[in-house]
């Protein structure tokens, strides 16, 4: 088991508080279709980094900020399979809202819009894709939410779902926690730990303003897991 105590909480958004990889994969597809793209690579490039920079190595020569209204559209408007992931709503339940921050690579107003239809509330400290110079897998996200809650990196741990997000919060500083809810275990170990939901963690707030997580990180046995 793992006793972790930790002054803040940094949670990616997709994958880890809920379940969008139908939306994101479908609108990404159309958008591949649109523009002459693959659709796998698409689709692949497009995993736990901001859209202005899939879109940037995908298309270069269309306007950036245009596409980028494309895109947001379509995953704006998709809601389909859309759900809160087990264990979060009880997790977040047990932290102060001063001890956690949400850290998207999603433009703000998808992030607004994915949290209200999952029915998660916005926190208090909230960091989107538009609102940082770079995105995931550059540190900047997560010193971010770090410096937005008043702690150190170091101080913090991070949750994400996929390589590119596990790599910022590594190079940020911070502890980080995997969850294998999008990509294979094996894609994953940069993280510190991993489990499978956040169901597989207990949380408690502690006296001195800390937070505490206990959970057993999972290993591997020749088998990965994938939802």
């Amino acid at each position: 088991m793992v006793d972790l105590s930790v002054r803040g909480v940094l949670f990616d958004m997709d994958g880890v508080l809920m379940s969008s990889l139908g939306s994101v994969e479908r609108s990404w597809q159309r958008y591949a279709e649109l523009r002459g793209l693959d659709p796998k690579s698409a689709v692949q490039m497009a995993h736990g980094r901001r859209a202005i920079e899939t879109i940037r190595a995908l298309r270069p020569d269309l306007d950036d900020e245009a596409e980028l209204r494309v895109i947001e559209d379509m995953e704006v408007e998709d809601n389909e399979g859309l759900v809160v992931l087990p264990g979060v709503l009880a997790m977040l339940a047990a932290l102060p809202e001063s001890a956690w921050a949400i850290i998207t690579s999603a433009t703000e107003r998808l992030a607004r819009s994915r949290l209200a239809h999952a029915g998660i509330e916005i926190p208090k400290y909230f960091v989107t894709g538009d609102s940082v110079t770079h995105g995931k897998p550059h540190p900047e996200p997560y010193q971010r939410g770090a410096e937005l809650l008043g702690v150190t990196p170091h101080e913090c741990v991070v949750i994400e779902d996929a390589p590119a997000g596990v790599a910022a919060g590594k190079v940020a500083g911070c502890k980080v926690l995997a969850v294998l809810t999008t990509h294979a275990a094996e894609t994953l170990t940069a993280a510190d730990w991993r489990v499978a939901t956040l169901a597989d963690v207990q949380t408690s707030a502690e006296t001195d303003g800390c937070v505490a997580l206990r959970f057993e990180s999972w290993k591997d046995h020749g088998a990965s897991l994938r939802r």
